[in-house]
C-alpha cells in the first residue's frame, strides 16, 4: 500500500468497466492509484494490500463469492451490479451495492469512493493520535513515578555509596574484596549522577511550563 496514496483495488474481468471506473473517478490531489485484479482471483487478494475495493457483480454467479471475499477481508468495498440481476442497493457490512444504471453509476461510485477513502483517512488519523496519546500518558505516569521516587532512591544510593567508601578505608581486607566495592562506589556515583540529571531536567520543564503560562493567558488559566 502506498503511504502517500490510496489505492483502489478494481476486481473485474471487463475492460470496459475498469476503464469506466477510473475515467469517471474525481481529478485532485486526493486521486488514489488504482489495481485491477480479475474477478476469478478474487478469493487471492490481501487486504494490506488496498484500501477500497470496487467489484463488478454484474452476473448471479460471482455475487456470492464476490460478497465471500470482500467480507472476510474486512475493507470498505462498492460492488456494482446490473438492474437485472436483483433489487439489491443497500450495505452489507463493509459493502455498498450500487446499482448499475446506465450512464449514471461510474460518476455516482467515484464520488461515493472519494468520500468512503477521506472517512478512512480521518478515522486512520484519529486511530494514530489515539495511539499516540496513550504512549504519551504511559511515558507521563512512568515520568511522575520516576519523579516520585527520585528522593527514596537517592537516599538508598547514598547509603550503598557510603558503605562501599567505608569498605574501602577498611584495613586488611582482600583485594578481591576491595575491587568489588570499588565497582560498588563507581555505578552508585554513576546512578547518582543520573538521577542527578533527571532531577536538571525535571527543573527544566517546570521553569518553561511557568514561562508558557505567562506568555499564554489561556495555557495560565488552564494552570490555575
Amino acid at each position: 500500500m502506498n503511504l502517500n496514496r490510496a489505492t483502489v483495488l478494481i476486481l473485474s474481468s471487463d475492460p470496459a468497466f475498469s476503464r469506466a471506473v477510473t475515467e469517471a473517478w474525481p481529478r485532485d490531489a486526493e486521486t488514489p492509484e488504482f489495481t485491477l485484479l480479475e474477478e476469478d482471483l478474487s478469493r487471492e487478494f490481501h487486504r494490506d494490500t488496498y484500501d477500497l475495493a470496487v467489484a463488478d457483480a454484474s452476473s448471479l454467479q460471482n455475487r456470492d463469492s464476490l460478497t465471500e471475499a470482500l467480507t472476510a477481508a474486512g475493507k470498505p468495498a462498492i460492488v456494482v451490479h446490473s438492474s437485472a440481476s436483483g433489487d439489491r442497493s443497500s450495505t452489507h457490512g463493509p459493502i455498498l451495492w450500487l446499482r448499475r444504471d446506465p450512464g449514471l453509476w461510474p460518476s455516482t461510485l467515484g464520488l461515493v469512493g472519494r468520500e468512503i477513502l477521506r472517512r478512512c483517512r480521518a478515522e486512520s488519523r484519529t486511530r494514530e493520535s489515539e495511539r499516540i496519546r496513550a504512549a504519551a500518558q504511559a511515558e507521563a505516569t512512568l515520568g511522575r513515578y520516576m519523579a516520585e521516587m527520585r528522593h527514596s532512591t537517592s537516599n538508598a544510593l547514598t547509603s550503598i555509596l557510603g558503605n562501599a567508601e567505608l569498605l574501602l578505608l577498611e584495613p586488611g581486607l582482600p583485594a578481591t574484596v576491595l575491587a568489588q566495592a570499588d565497582t560498588i562506589r563507581n555505578m552508585a556515583l554513576r546512578l547518582h549522577e543520573v538521577f542527578q540529571r533527571f532531577s536538571s531536567i525535571e527543573k527544566e520543564l517546570s521553569v518553561a511550563a511557568r514561562e508558557s503560562a505567562k506568555e499564554n493567558p489561556q495555557s495560565r488559566a488552564a494552570t490555575a
